[in-house]
């Protein structure tokens, strides 16, 4: 696998950072904001800018052995399905995020490890949210008996990560965070095991 200094050289690319001129607050949800910012574009025109402020989040991939991984079965509302994921959750203010990681996987699947790595930061809706979701892979876990929030229901359950891929293969896996970090994790095993 090829090191970022072993990748061929990017082209050199123009400024088009867009200016801030003014933000106006839409919405403020418990833990959202929707904001429309006036910006000047960098020929000097302006325009506006719809966006949604998120916290962050974390997702786990949390491992029983070096194949089997912990997911979790539960309803999304937003898009009125059924979907099968990571173990995940919002950081919340002040939180480091692996404190954020180490608190989901405990109170929503009952898991805790000792072993924790950062794997990467993914941005999965940069065209209208500045939302940040960190990988944290979890080796070794222990089930200790989960603790979840009032209102909160999912199912645990274990697969391997082979078989998890062949699910984002075939379209049964489609929450981006998931997707993305098993195709991860499968691709790049040297930097994680």
């Amino acid at each position: 696998m090829a090191a970022p200094s072993d990748l061929p050289v990017l082209p050199t690319f123009p400024d088009l950072t867009e200016h801030h001129i003014e933000t106006e607050q839409v919405v403020e949800g418990k833990f959202i904001r929707m904001h429309t910012d006036r910006v000047r574009l960098p020929d000097g025109s302006e325009s506006h800018r719809e966006y949604v402020q998120h916290p962050g989040a974390v997702v786990i991939a949390a491992f029983l052995d070096i194949d089997t991984l912990v997911f979790e079965h539960q309803y999304r509302y937003p898009v009125g399905k059924h979907f099968l994921e990571l173990p995940a959750g919002k950081i919340d203010a002040g939180e480091a995020p692996l404190e954020t990681a180490r608190r989901e996987l405990l109170e929503e699947t009952g898991y805790v490890s000792e072993s924790w790595q950062h794997a990467l930061t993914m941005h999965p809706t940069i065209g209208y949210a500045n939302e940040h979701i960190e990988l944290y892979i979890a080796k070794d876990v222990k089930f200790v008996g989960h603790q979840r929030d009032e209102g909160e229901f999912l199912e645990v359950f274990t697969m391997s990560l082979s078989d998890a891929v062949a699910r984002v293969g075939c379209g049964e896996i489609t929450d981006t965070k998931t997707a993305f970090s098993l195709l991860w994790l499968d691709r790049f095993r040297d930097r994680w095991m």
